[in-house]
């Protein structure tokens, strides 16, 4: 029995806030990585200057000295001879001597001081490098370079969670389709077997044809429950979800959705009860929100306990609308809980239950609500669980 009731509800919902570091912080930390380049190079210069001032100061009065002293002694010129040449190459030209000698130094100096800075590109560059090799070492950088650091082996860790990630979706998709095939051949014998059994006896008395009729027609359904989980598959790995927005009525919405679950409810001997605000205008998809509504729904009765009741509330805060699923029965593991939502993920990995599908519906809820701005996310304890779900658009009147 179903029965439906409206509540006014005020009640807040919580949100869950997650800190991350801002990008005030990272820029002010690239900052204090460039003041250190900048001051380090300034100083840098400043030394070259002052050691070029105080080796001008010291040459100044040996330096002829010295010139005289080598041409005299390597060419056995005359002391006059060799302050003559002294005079005019060197004495007269001292000043472009200087200038090409100094240009000679900075060109050193600039030279070591590009190396020194772009040895923290080359850091960055073998980090980049261990990221795409997938190396399992940590990534380390000099301790100036600690925020590229902290970034690069972010990204790696995502990296590394996301392969595992898609070999995990991957190995369940693969383990999943050769679970329906074998499951496939399993009822398609029985369906031929049965069909080949009443075509060979045709004056089969009517209560057996009967009972043959009924076992065939279960097998046929199985069978086609089992199709329709490989075309979910197909369409799931295909199909690209562009959402049709436009204004609907929510609240009406879920009353209908409870009312045509009768049936399923029926056969565990379920009840639901609806707690909405009247008239929750919605801007959405209606047709992709009724199937995250229906995804949830459906996976509320499978794992809720028989004669128990699944409480769905429905309210409005702010510009969001609040929709709660709660039903009674086992709790899912907290490890488990973000899990539900990946595609191909089962809860129930035995494929005999009736609860075992694809694994794909609450993936494909979760797609929906994250393309509509919105959050689910479920909570658990040993007496029932709740699918929280909040979507943005909520049209006040």
């Amino acid at each position: 029995m179903i029965q439906l009731k409206i509540r006014n509800i005020s009640k807040p919902y919580g949100e869950l806030v997650i800190k991350l570091k801002t990008n005030k912080t990272r820029r002010n930390d690239y900052l204090a990585f460039k003041r250190k380049i900048f001051f380090k190079v300034l100083i840098l210069i400043l030394a070259s200057v002052g050691f070029l001032m105080l080796l001008s100061s010291v040459l100044r009065g040996h330096f002829g000295n010295w010139i005289v002293d080598f041409l005299r002694n390597t060419f056995y010129l005359s002391d006059s001879d060799a302050v003559i040449i002294h005079q005019y190459i060197f004495r007269n030209n001292r000043d472009k001597i200087m200038l090409v000698l100094s240009g000679i130094f900075f060109l050193i100096i600039f030279q070591f001081a590009i190396s020194w800075v772009t040895r923290y590109f080359d850091e960055i560059d073998k980090g980049m490098d261990d990221l795409m090799k997938g190396s399992d070492d940590e990534i380390e950088l000099s301790p100036e370079m600690s925020f590229m650091e902290t970034k690069l082996n972010m990204f790696k860790h995502i990296l590394e969670k996301r392969e595992r990630d898609a070999k995990q979706a991957e190995q369940r998709k693969n383990d999943l389709v050769v679970y329906l095939a074998h499951d496939i051949k399993t009822p398609l014998t029985s369906v031929i077997g049965y069909l080949d059994l009443m075509s060979e006896i045709p004056d089969m008395p009517i209560e057996q044809r009967a009972k043959y009729m009924e076992i065939t027609l279960e097998k046929a359904n199985r069978l086609e429950k089992l199709i329709n989980e490989f075309f979910e598959i197909t369409r799931y790995n295909l199909q690209t979800i562009v959402l049709d927005k436009k204004d609907f009525n929510l609240s009406y919405m879920l009353f209908q959705m409870a009312d045509e679950f009768y049936p399923m409810l029926s056969e565990k001997k379920q009840e639901v009860v609806v707690n909405a605000e009247d008239d929750i205008m919605l801007c959405g998809d209606s047709d992709k929100l009724a199937r995250v509504f229906n995804n949830v729904f459906k996976n509320a009765i499978a794992y809720g306990d028989k004669n128990s009741k699944i409480i769905i509330d429905v309210y409005k805060q702010s510009h969001n609308a609040i929709i709660t699923f709660k039903n009674y029965g086992k709790s899912i593991p907290p490890q488990k809980l973000d899990s539900i939502f990946e595609k191909f993920y089962r809860l129930d990995e035995s494929r005999g239950t009736d609860t075992g599908n694809a694994g794909l519906g609450l993936a494909i809820a979760k797609e929906i609500v994250i393309l509509h701005e919105g959050e689910i996310h479920a909570e658990s304890n040993d007496d029932y669980t709740i699918f929280h779900i909040k979507i943005p658009g909520v049209i006040n009147s």
